[in-house]
Order: structure tokens, then C-alpha cells, then sequence
């Protein structure tokens, strides 16, 4: 029997639907709704967030460029908008440099990536006069969250950081550590990802984790952190228990991945995806405010569970 190269390929992914996590939604809730600059937002992706965030109370959004494309994208979804704040601006650069300045001058609490190009949106928020930078790297955080409503998993760097350096790394770590903890995970266990689960010279990401676990527990006192671990150590109990790796508190249990660069990184978030129908909210963490660098590909589902994970660890109004 023949099978088609279409058939095959698509025989390893997922049919679930992403969902978005119901308790994230119920944490952004119990915060002040944050106002959120949106880059570009006339366009209709960016649009549906905003409509389907502020439906459910967790974001105020605050529209930057041609508004009369963000008015006629509104008319689309028979949605009044009159209550909220344009911005007009026209072209990429200038409506992401007003966006990202709203954030910086403390008029905004969160930057969003609308219907503009990623390099054209990272420029113009990292850019000095902004006011977003605050001295350190900025990582990227995803937390992944099963179709069945399982325990999430954390991973980091995903999509910013390419080959991120020990101090790089140690920021992914600082990051996770704090998502986790807003997300009421006060008791955190961390794996850092490698080929194998010793520091051998030939694999070097793997001498790099156990160095990165080392300046972790001190860094952090009681952090439960490990590394060098494989994929199998990270997430399935029963690989730590045939490998004899029971007594590493990590290993089977992990809360959150530091990957090694961004093929991993990038690799293991779409693979959780696509091939186990996760919802993958993401932030840029490092700046003044949190930053949503969503993609066309995500689905409404990890849009709205962005938009909440950014309410939750946004700086907090008086």
C-alpha cells in the first residue's frame, strides 16, 4: 500500500484545538485590567484579540495606527470601540515607535505586536528614546498548556534569543522563576535541556547546563534546579524512575525548560503544538513592560492566553 507524502506527515499531528487555560484567564481577571498598546493594530488578528481580551475584562486596549483601517476593521466585528483610545499613526515604524513609547512614558502597561514585521516592531521597542530598556537581556518565556487541562511547562528561549550565551541563559532562568511565582508556583523545578543527563566535554550544552545549575542554587538559595537533562528526564516520570534518577527532584516533574539556543528552543514549542495540540502563550520578558510577539500562525486561543499571561505579570497599577 502506497501512502501519500501528505498522509504521512500529517499522521503525527495533533487534532485537538488548542485551549486557551481557564486559569489564566481567572488570574488576569482578579487584576486591574491592563492597558495594552497595540503596534499596527488595523488589521483583523490583532482586532479579534483585542475584541475577544477585553470580553472576557482582561485588557484595555489602546489602538496605534491608520485609524481609519482600525475603525473599518472594528465595523468588521460590529464592535464599538468608541470608548477607547486611537492613536493614528502611519506605517510600521511610526506606529511601533508610538506604541512602544506609550509603554515607556507609563501610559501603557503592555506592548502587542499587531499587523507589522517583527524586526520593524523588536527595533522600534528596543530603541533608546522608547524608555522600554531596563539593563537587562530580554528572553522570551512560553508557557504551553496541554488540550486536556494538565500541568503546563515553561520554556525558554524559544524565539528571540539565537545562541544565547551563560548570561543570556541565567535571564531565562530569572524569567521563568518569576512567571512561575506569579502564577502562584512558589516551589519551582527547573530543568536545563541537553543530549544527556551528565556534563560530558562532547556535548558542551550539556557542560553549560551544569554550570548554569550551580550558579542557579546559589543564585537562588532553594531553587529545585537540574541540569544537564534530556527531554525524556524532563518530562516523563517513568524514564527518571528506569534511568534511577528518582531522587532528583527535577527530572520527571519539571515546571520549566531552559533550552540551549533557538533550535531546541523553537523545535520543543512547536513540537508541543503540533504534535500535542498545546496552547503556547508567549511574552518577551525584560522590559519595562511585558511584550506580546504573537505570529499569524497563532491560533484565537493562544492570542487570548498571551493577552492573559501578559494582565498577570504586568506592572501593577496604584
Amino acid at each position: 500500500m502506497s501512502i501519500t507524502k501528505t498522509s504521512q506527515s500529517a499522521g503525527f499531528l495533533s487534532p485537538a484545538e488548542p485551549v486557551c487555560p481557564a486559569n489564566l484567564i481567572e488570574l488576569a481577571q482578579g487584576t486591574t485590567a491592563p492597558r495594552v498598546a497595540i503596534a499596527r493594530a488595523g488589521a483583523e488578528l490583532p482586532m479579534q484579540a483585542a475584541k475577544a481580551g477585553v470580553e472576557v475584562g482582561i485588557m484595555t486596549p489602546i489602538f496605534v495606527g491608520e485609524a481609519a483601517d482600525i475603525q473599518a476593521e472594528a465595523a468588521k466585528l460590529d464592535w464599538d470601540i468608541s470608548e477607547f483610545t486611537v492613536v493614528d499613526a502611519t506605517g510600521e515604524e511610526e506606529a511601533g515607535r508610538k506604541a512602544a513609547e506609550l509603554c515607556g512614558s507609563g501610559d501603557a502597561d503592555v506592548l502587542m505586536k499587531g499587523q507589522l514585521h517583527t524586526d520593524v516592531f523588536m527595533k522600534t521597542a528596543l530603541a533608546r528614546d522608547a524608555g522600554l530598556r531596563t539593563g537587562a537581556r530580554l528572553v522570551h518565556v512560553f508557557h504551553i498548556s496541554p488540550p486536556d487541562g494538565g500541568k503546563p511547562v515553561i520554556v525558554s528561549d524559544a524565539a528571540v534569543n539565537v545562541a544565547p550565551n551563560l548570561e543570556t541563559r541565567q535571564e531565562s532562568i530569572r524569567a521563568v522563576v518569576k512567571m512561575l511565582n506569579a502564577l502562584g508556583n512558589n516551589d519551582p523545578k527547573v530543568a536545563i535541556l541537553s543530549a544527556t543527563e551528565s556534563p560530558i566535554p562532547s556535548v558542551p550544552s550539556a557542560v553549560e547546563a551544569r554550570e548554569l545549575q550551580d550558579w542557579a542554587r546559589e543564585e537562588f538559595g532553594g531553587l529545585k534546579i537540574s541540569g544537564p537533562l534530556a527531554l525524556d528526564l524532563i518530562l516523563s516520570p517513568n524514564a527518571a524512575s528506569v534511568k534511577g534518577m528518582t531522587e532528583d527532584p527535577v527530572a520527571g516533574h519539571a515546571d520549566a525548560v531552559i533550552t540551549p539556543d533557538i533550535v531546541s528552543g523553537n523545535t520543543l514549542f512547536k513540537a508541543l503544538v503540533y504534535l500535542s495540540g498545546g496552547c503556547a502563550a508567549g511574552l518577551v520578558m525584560g522590559a519595562k513592560t511585558p511584550i506580546l510577539l504573537t505570529s499569524r500562525a497563532d491560533p484565537p486561543a493562544a492570542r487570548l492566553a498571551s493577552i492573559a499571561l501578559a494582565a498577570i505579570l504586568a506592572p501593577k497599577r496604584a
